[in-house]
């Protein structure tokens, strides 16, 4: 039987205010436990949230960026459960009458194609603390840092139908919150984190299968695996006679399994009511065109521009715009270089990101500047080296022997053009390798990569490659 997978992603996005939602405590990340937990976030009897207002202009932006629907009313709700980080025993969210209404947003696959993934709603909650197991033998610890600290939960439609979508989609949403600043996007430090709602049906039929939850999911490569694992399980499951139970899975990275945490609850089972300590939230269209003011331009947006402007493919204006520090690097690149924009895109894309990778390094931790890269591929455009040549050069700054210039000057790397030095190599190459001439003369024109080598090898890498080239065929014809 063919079987067809249906996603749904709920992503967390930690937003970027530097106190909490309800009250006044700092959102830095790092503290010592405990240490950023006032009576607010403790739940301490006759305390009052207040929200805080830059939470919600947040969650506004992300509704005009995703160009959902901004509630001109919502409610906040108490989703009552009991968890030892969780204090209050309820948790402050919003349930019927969420900030952000119904979007799309369009995600460009593998095979060039592009696919609409609609947004169900996105609404502000609190988090809750954080339980520490590792470092308290037969004891569990509870840090009550986080609690408190403002998210935005954004709900897709069960749209995605195999893993790597829903890693698109989650790398799209990444860029859009990164992009106009309501989240770091750190992965690691929990500030963005997915459940992955997994099913499986027989392909063509359209009631939906028995869904797991696969919980807090922080990194792409996990959200593809966990998933991945998931619909494997439940086909197993279902091909064997078994029915999948809905319920909420763990991915255990080390292992590489998922294994179930506990049965899935549905919204009733945490009897949601409106929170009495909090008045609706009411939000007009002239505080949303205040907002859609401040709005940077967005990625598709860019993307556009670096294909209309510079004349970059759709894939290389895709990479060059996945996040606004890798947009503003390249255009920084492309300006200090003279405008060789298709040059600068595959440096950029390609021995940079390759390098920031190799070390595990974020584009703006990156020793190689913008206006350093520019200035080197200015030297491959005006020939004073080669792009053979500028790899070692890339190398040297990369390890912070100056810039292009200057590495160019201290280790000899200038290019040489000068006719007439280039053609006393070529001579003397063509002098000594008589058997490979007569070679080229009867028609096997392979050869010719052979005195290119040659010339190439007796200049150390310096002679220009176009004049080697055209010289060799025009003394090569004899």
């Amino acid at each position: 039987m063919e079987w067809e997978v249906v996603i749904g992603l709920e992503i967390h996005a930690q937003l970027a205010t530097k106190s909490k939602i309800f009250s006044g405590a700092s959102t830095a990340y790092g503290a010592e436990p405990n240490t950023q937990a006032c009576t607010v976030d403790l739940g301490l009897p006759g305390v009052l949230p207040v929200l805080n207002h830059e939470a919600v202009q947040m969650a506004i932006k992300f509704g005009l960026a995703t160009n959902s629907a901004v509630a001109p009313r919502s409610i906040f709700a108490r989703k009552n459960y009991f968890y030892p980080d969780l204090p209050k025993g309820y948790q402050i969210s919003q349930m019927d009458l969420p900030i952000v209404g119904e979007g799309k947003l369009d995600i460009r696959l593998e095979d060039g194609s592009v696919k609409t993934v609609g947004i169900t709603r996105a609404h502000l909650e609190e988090d809750a603390g954080k339980s520490l197991h590792e470092d308290f033998q037969g004891m569990t610890g509870i840090d009550l840092n986080r609690a408190g600290t403002p998210l935005l939960e954004i709900v897709s439609e069960p749209d995605m139908r195999s893993a790597k979508e829903a890693v698109a989609y989650m790398k799209k949403i990444h860029s859009i919150v990164t992009y106009i600043d309501i989240c770091d996007g750190n992965m690691q430090e929990g500030s963005f984190r997915c459940d992955a709602n997994v099913s499986v049906r027989p392909k063509g039929q359209e009631e939906l299968g028995t869904r797991s939850e696969l919980k807090n999911l922080n990194s792409f490569r996990f959200v593809e695996r966990a998933i991945n694992l998931e619909v494997q399980r439940q086909i197993e499951i279902i091909e064997d006679g078994g029915k999948v139970v809905q319920e909420t899975r763990l991915y255990d990275a080390d292992k590489n399994e998922t294994r179930s945490m506990r049965s899935k609850e549905e919204a009733n089972d945490y009897r949601y009511f409106p929170d009495p300590d909090l008045l609706p939230v009411e939000i007009d269209q002239e505080t949303i065109e205040a907002v859609r003011a401040t709005l940077p331009e967005l990625p598709d947006a860019k993307q556009q521009r670096f294909t209309s402007e510079f004349g970059l493919s759709d894939y290389d204006a895709e990479v060059l715009t996945s996040s606004r520090q890798m947009a503003d690097y390249f255009e920084t690149v492309v300006k200090a270089s003279g405008g060789e924009a298709k040059l600068s895109a595959n440096w950029v894309s390609g021995d940079l990101t390759g390098s920031l990778n190799k070390d595990s390094k974020d584009i703006d931790e990156s020793p190689v500047s913008a206006a350093m890269l520019g200035g080197m591929i200015k030297r491959i455009a005006d020939n004073t080296i080669s792009g053979k040549i500028a790899k070692q050069v890339f190398e040297a700054m990369w390890q912070g022997e100056g810039d292009a210039d200057a590495v160019i000057e201290s280790k000899g790397l200038k290019q040489v053009t000068d006719s007439g030095a280039i053609e006393k190599i070529v001579d003397e190459i063509i002098a000594n390798n008589q058997a490979q001439v007569e070679q080229y003369r009867s028609g096997k024109d392979k050869v010719f990569g052979f005195f290119v080598g040659q010339v190439m090898k007796a200049s150390q890498g310096k002679a220009n490659p176009a004049q080697v080239n055209q010289m060799l065929k025009e003394k090569l014809k004899g």
